[in-house]
């Protein structure tokens, strides 16, 4: 499938990630992972030093993702654990917990905060309904859902149609057809929750800008604004994300790549989404 979307919909089955934090770990300091603790106030520190915070917070999403180029992209890190747990990790992604990761992080340089606790939450907020991590079911496992679930808290907000977007007719049904996919939908319970969250999308409205219009619309995208792949696969909203990486010389696309098996920077948006057969356009939300 080219990029896929291994979180959210084609999930795999490799090694969890180095951090797993149960909602009842009182203390996350402690429980985190040494790596990724590292990383935390190696980012955290230089940000101070080089004054990112007085930065447009769209300056701050990019600097945070730059600082992450080259860590490695893992699929299935949310679905090793036989129970939901909330997984942090700054050692590898893949291409959502990329997005979650740089967001929380960007929010807590955006504030002067720099408790490890703080960033936890925010990644347990924007990955969950409504911020509640509450079993499988609770985790925004569709892109679109999770655009607009995270623009109704007011975290973020979808600009796609006021930059040219058009109507995206889509039923989001992916993961209920192809329930061996996914090895926590064995359960039944589980299984009937996911048709009914796919059942509440159905009147939702998406809209996308086609992939030949996408260049004209770069005047409109900012330095950090979140970019999804929309697809022509059935039953499947996007199957990549990342970020605009925006400088004088180009505006790039910033992701945690599964074809290059790291975090990189495409130098040009468009030529990247032309270059997939399976994506159709994008989604841009800021």
């Amino acid at each position: 499938m080219g990029q896929t979307l291994g979180l959210r919909v084609i999930s795999g089955r490799e090694g969890l990630g180095r951090t797993a934090l149960r909602e009842n770990v009182s203390d996350t300091t402690e429980a985190a992972d040494p790596e990724t603790m590292a990383v935390f106030r190696r980012i955290l520190n230089d940000a101070v030093a080089q004054g990112v915070a007085e930065r447009p917070y769209g300056e701050i999403v990019q600097w945070v993702g730059e600082q992450l180029l080259g860590q490695p992209y893992v699929a299935g890190m949310l679905d090793a654990a036989e129970s939901e747990t909330l997984v942090v990790d700054l050692t590898a992604f893949d291409c959502v917990l990329y997005i979650e990761n740089v967001l929380s992080l960007s929010r807590m340089i955006a504030l002067g905060e720099t408790d490890y606790q703080a960033y936890a939450d925010g990644v347990r907020t924007l990955r969950y309904r409504d911020g509640d991590l509450d079993g499988y079911c609770s985790r925004l496992h569709y892109f679109s859902d999770w655009i607009r679930d995270n623009a109704r808290r007011g975290t973020l907000d979808n600009i796609t149609a006021a930059i040219g977007g058009e109507a995206f007719e889509k039923r989001l049904t992916f993961m209920g057809e192809h329930r061996d996919a996914y090895p926590r939908m064995a359960s039944d319970s589980t299984y009937a929750c996911i048709l009914d969250m796919e059942a509440s999308l159905a009147g939702a409205e998406l809209f996308y800008i086609p992939q030949n219009r996408i260049a004209g619309a770069y005047d409109g995208m900012q330095a950090g604004d979140i970019i999804a792949t929309a697809t022509r696969i059935g039953g499947l909203d996007v199957t990549h994300t990342g970020f605009v990486h925006k400088t004088a010389a180009h505006t790039g696309f910033m992701h945690a790549s599964l074809s290059s098996d790291e975090v990189k920077i495409s130098d040009d948006l468009a030529s990247y989404v032309q270059g997939i057969s399976s994506q159709i356009g994008v989604v841009v939300v800021r």
